[in-house]
């Protein structure tokens, strides 16, 4: 069974590539630098000859709303249409858990209308809706900071590692379509403030976390469950300390202003 990872350079389809070597599968890690490119085309045909599966785990370059809606359209119309005539037996996709409840932002409604092209599409699917990875958490911690001060919601949390995300994947692309909408996230439930204390203060960063009802998310309001799965989400094993311990991340400096 051949499986084509689109988007197999980054963060989760390298670590899905490997996965997928290691039991036995014929995998291709297919992305721009190999000479796939979903946006023009570009490639397509031949990466797909002879393959059973396609995992898009792709994200836009750019989360303008216009750019995103752009990419992810154009790239899965011209993903479904080439796996049709390649004969492709399943179609895997990666997007995140709470997407409707977060169309305030374009990147949401993007990754709708790609949840929508795919349900539509002839070829069996599995849509894989992840919780935030804990690789990110950084990045939320950098966008939500003004000066010495990081601004978090005090809503429902529950993060899980890129490893967990990957072999999640992996596992579901070596099973039958799901023709369904499948949640993925980490074991444990935090608040959000309470996690990214515990992060700055595992590496000695003296910025201080403020819970703020009103603050946002990305730049979105969030309730309380916006962004933890439904009750029965098959959950990653990885526990966020043991991740911390496990990456060895060390202090950091304060980045006021960041």
């Amino acid at each position: 069974m051949k499986i084509v990872v689109i988007g197999g350079t980054g963060l989760i389809g390298s670590k899905l590539v490997k996965k997928l070597h290691e039991h036995g599968q014929e995998v291709v890690g297919a992305s721009p630098s190999s000479g796939v490119n979903t946006l023009t085309g570009e490639g397509l045909a031949d990466a797909l000859k002879g393959a059973s599966v396609v995992v898009d785990v792709t994200n836009s370059p750019s989360w303008e709303d216009a750019e995103v809606l752009k990419f992810f359209q154009t790239s899965t119309h011209n993903l479904l249409d080439h796996e049709a005539t390649a004969g492709v037996r399943h179609h895997i996709a990666l997007s995140v858990v709470g997407t409707e409840r977060m169309l305030e932002s374009g990147f949401f409604r993007a990754k709708l209308v790609q949840e929508n092209l795919i349900k539509g599409s002839s070829i069996p699917y599995s849509i894989i809706r992840a919780t935030q990875f804990f690789e990110f958490v950084d990045k939320i911690v950098d966008i939500s900071t003004e000066g010495n001060k990081v601004r978090l919601p005090p809503v429902l949390f529950q993060p899980m590692a890129a490893d967990d995300v990957a072999s999640a994947i992996g596992r579901i692309a070596m099973s039958s379509p799901a023709n369904a909408t499948v949640e993925i996230g980490g074991p444990e439930q935090f608040g959000l403030d309470e996690l990214v204390r515990r992060a700055l203060a595992a590496r000695k960063d003296p910025r201080e976390v403020i819970s703020d009802p009103h603050a946002r998310y990305y730049g979105i309001q969030v309730s309380e469950r916006t962004l933890v799965p439904n009750g029965d989400a098959r959950l990653g094993e990885t526990r966020f300390a043991d991740w911390l311990h496990s990456t060895k991340q060390v202090p950091k400096t304060s980045r006021q202003g960041a």
